[in-house]
């Protein structure tokens, strides 16, 4: 037996990493999403080279682009500073294309549910974003008198990262949409 869930989330922003050297992402006041994700984007495309993340492939070889979207909530972003003891932790650190507001568990969210925009755009979940070190770098750099801040971060923000996920439907995202989010939860 299955039941759908539906809960709704409010986009806080919308922001883009337009230098494929930086992973600190700026906020736009909206963005135009592609099979592949935000063109300009440094995580735009069908396609990516594995790195360590993809341990089962060949470093460098070509694999389809399950991170094409990161989406963080101000929640969770909240939960990590708090763990920190930190006064803010922006999204825009944690490389974020989408802000949600509005959902505790974004992280939680099962691999295959769908984030729908008023639009007619669609983000499927492909998973649950790990800390990483990239965002705990970001992090280390706005309080550099926490020399082990970095470390620290990985360890805070492990299950409250977000998620990622890939365009299912193109479409703009403005902020301030509404955004819902659905999914099918089985029961025994």
């Amino acid at each position: 037996m299955s039941k759908i869930k539906i809960q709704e989330a409010r986009v806080c922003a919308v922001c883009v990493a337009t230098d494929p050297r930086h992973f600190v992402t700026a906020t736009v006041p909206q963005v135009s999403l592609e099979f592949g994700g935000i063109p300009g984007d440094r995580h735009f495309g069908l396609t990516k080279r594995a790195s360590g993340r993809e341990s089962n492939y060949p470093h460098g070889a070509t694999i389809f682009n399950r991170r094409q979207i990161t989406a963080v909530s101000l929640e969770e972003c909240r939960l990590i500073a708090k763990i920190l003891s930190i006064p803010l932790l922006s999204p825009n650190w944690l490389g974020a294309n989408l802000v949600l507001e509005g959902i505790f568990d974004l992280t939680d969210l099962p691999m295959g549910c769908r984030l729908l925009f008023p639009s007619g755009a669609g983000l499927l979940c492909e998973g649950r974003n790990t800390p990483c070190i990239h965002a705990a770098r970001a992090v280390q750099a706005h309080y550099p008198d926490r020399p082990t801040l970095a470390k620290e971060f990985i360890a805070a923000a492990a299950g409250h990262r977000g998620i990622f996920c890939i365009v299912e439907r193109p479409g703009i995202l403005f902020t301030e949409d509404k955004v819902k989010i659905v999914w099918e939860r089985s029961f025994r």
